[in-house]
């Protein structure tokens, strides 16, 4: 999905990212250290249904995109990028399943 926006914009997947609201919402997002808190909602928020796996909520969740991840020891692995869930149920559903499935690859070694 990124790939096709990007190529609609007529810009690199690499140049998309980096000038995207999820960057955006990295670069403005209060860092969690390794032994402090998460950032809170709105900027974070648990995908509900999917045990152990959050959302980057860009722009205080205004954007219509989501950041899937979960911390794997003392990485934050994002596992998938996908539609905001109100405005694409399916699409969500999608990247949720991705993300898991990715994640279950990375934890397994």
């Amino acid at each position: 999905m990124l790939f096709e926006t990007a190529r609609a914009r007529g810009v690199s997947l690499s140049e998309f990212i980096r000038s995207s609201a999820m960057s955006n919402a990295a670069a403005s997002t209060p860092a969690a250290s390794a032994d402090g808190p998460l950032p809170g909602y709105p900027h974070t928020s648990a995908v509900r249904g999917a045990e152990g796996l959050r959302e980057l909520r860009p722009r205080a969740g205004r954007s219509a995109y989501r950041a899937l991840y979960r911390r794997v020891g003392e990485v934050f692995v994002v596992a998938a990028v996908g539609p905001e869930a109100q405005s694409d149920p399916r699409g969500f559903d999608r990247a949720v399943r991705r993300a898991q499935e990715r994640l279950a690859k990375v934890e397994e070694g």
